[in-house]
């Protein structure tokens, strides 16, 4: 796949959402060999929602995420630009606000959340720096972001272990679970570039997010960042 395959429009990715939405879970709980319990455990716990805080899960999906969150007593408001996932998401989770948004322009007032949280989406964002700057400005002074997503494993050989998955062994597995595998292939090349772990942090903190702090999860495959708005 070549590298301007990346240069996806907003509306591409979203159509390639649209059209990966109904086993969306499905195979990302296969690709992931299991783990992506775990990993919503763990945002879970580094959000730390209190009951009655107001909490967005951007990039949510079919709202999958989001259901921790409401379990714990949390107001969450799961928010996607993709219409297929929110629709499947509704049928699943017909008791969640979902709410169509781009992830640049979201459709809520400053500082209304007390915190937010978005999981293996921000590669999605077109212009992440700008995405980060929304979401700070939609969280209230004092508020918290978590954000979870794919990063670069700490140990060099195991990273190239890691690379050889994602180039040759995730398309063809998402051939057989995903109603359109070509997405997984540009999914994989979006996960080689992205930034490493203190890259990211060094971006949430030009955004205007203090005290940022990373955890490596899974060997570093997934990278667990958290951030407050101080002002």
């Amino acid at each position: 796949m070549a590298r301007a395959d990346l240069d996806k429009t907003p509306g591409d990715v979203a159509a390639m959402f649209d059209d990966v939405a109904e086993k969306y879970d499905l195979t990302n709980d296969v690709l992931a060999l299991g783990q992506t319990r775990r990993w919503r455990r763990l945002v879970l716990e580094a959000v730390d929602p209190q009951p009655g805080e107001r909490v967005l899960d951007l990039a949510a999906g079919t709202g999958t995420s989001s259901v921790p969150f409401s379990q714990a007593g949390a107001t969450v408001v799961p928010t996607d630009f993709s219409l297929g996932m929110l629709r499947v998401g509704k049928k699943r989770q017909p008791f969640l606000p979902f709410v169509a948004g781009d992830g640049m322009h979201l459709p809520f007032r400053d500082g209304v959340f007390d915190a937010a949280t978005i999981s293996f989406g921000l590669r999605n964002i077109h212009d992440r720096m700008a995405g980060l700057r929304e979401i700070r400005r939609v969280v209230k002074p004092g508020g918290r972001l978590v954000v979870c997503e794919f990063s670069h494993p700490t140990w060099a050989p195991f990273r190239t272990v890691y690379t050889e998955y994602l180039m040759k062994a995730l398309p063809p597995i998402a051939e057989k679970t995903s109603s359109n595998p070509e997405a997984y292939v540009y999914l994989a090349e979006s996960i080689r570039a992205w930034p490493d772990q203190a890259e990211l942090a060094r971006d949430m903190q030009e955004c205007g997010w203090g005290r940022v702090q990373w955890r490596n999860v899974s060997g570093g495959i997934v990278a667990l960042h958290r951030g407050w708005r101080e002002e």
